[in-house]
């Protein structure tokens, strides 16, 4: 079993982190919430007093921050990468832009560091469960290295290309999955409006041509799933300010690659139009409520 570095405990992380320490592996773990790191801790992880101290004699690093910044400003600003040993791997599960993902793998790799980005698809549920997919940029060599601690976090493991592609094709899935959820909200704002019980509704598109991931696993009306975000108050799951975040590095990716993306703009400005409303921080599947207010 490896001994582990894991950085950031938050909604996705900390189930991750939690099923690495059911499988034996001997974990570190640093988060910035005190809160976070006691659940690890009761589960038998050794908590770090900084990032610094978590990645000390570490063989694997693993990190899940909220965006680009945090990313950059952890290996590179604060040096992170100079004091994690060059035998080590490190994995990056972030989702952030492709260019912040190779300007990091570039510095690993001066120091003689494998790493991999390694951003996930499927959810707080799929990470508790441990069948989160990972869409991985890299080395095949370092992949197949970071195979096994994968395996105990989730189910499919792709590998997109180099540094960075994983980045890019998360970014792709996460505009769809943005989309497709706006869409259901308002198929299903539409039913109800015209007297449908969103349960029947819901069940009727899960097994029809509208079927889709939002339908069959999170659906967005309150009382329609009952592990779903939605019928718990639209709390914990990925909340609007990360989609939104998501959205944005599509639109990026899109201006890079003179690529258009009316849909992935579209729904990018529905997410925001949502966010400045006060939602941001809940569950993004929230933004139904955006269609049920304009109904009102």
């Amino acid at each position: 079993m490896s001994s582990i570095a894991f950085i950031g405990l938050g909604n996705m992380g900390a189930p991750m982190a939690l099923n690495l320490v059911k499988a034996g592996h001997s974990l570190t773990v640093f988060d910035l919430v005190p809160a976070a790191v006691k659940t690890l801790t009761d589960a038998g992880a050794k908590s770090a007093a900084s990032a610094a101290e978590a990645v000390k004699g570490a063989e694997v690093v693993i990190s899940m921050l909220p965006a680009s910044k945090h990313v950059e400003g952890l290996y590179l600003d604060q040096d992170l990468l100079g004091k994690i040993a060059s035998s080590a791997l490190v994995i990056e599960c972030s989702t952030i832009a492709p260019d912040s993902a190779r300007k990091v793998a570039q510095a690993a790799e001066v120091r003689g560091i494998a790493m991999i980005d390694a951003p996930v698809s499927g959810g707080t549920g799929g990470a508790a469960a441990g069948t989160l997919t990972f869409i991985v940029g890299g080395q095949s060599a370092a992949l197949e290295r970071a195979r096994p601690v994968l395996e105990k976090m989730g189910k499919n493991i792709f590998h997109a290309g180099p540094a960075g592609a994983g980045q890019v094709a998360k970014i792709c899935n996460n505009m769809l999955l943005g989309i497709l959820m706006a869409g259901t909200s308002e198929a299903l704002a539409l039913g109800v409006a015209n007297g449908l019980d969103p349960k029947v509704l819901s069940d009727i598109i899960a097994k029809s041509s509208g079927r889709n991931w939002a339908t069959e696993l999170y659906n967005p009306w309150p009382g329609v799933m009952e592990h779903a975000p939605a019928s718990k108050g639209y709390a914990g799951g990925f909340g609007v300010d990360l989609m939104l975040k998501d959205l944005g590095l599509a639109a990026e990716a899109a201006l890079s690659a003179r690529a258009s993306i009316p849909l992935g703009e579209l729904a990018r400005n529905l997410y925001s139009l949502h966010s400045a409303g006060g939602s941001g921080r809940l569950d993004f599947s929230s933004i139904v409520n955006l269609v049920k207010r304009d109904q009102d």
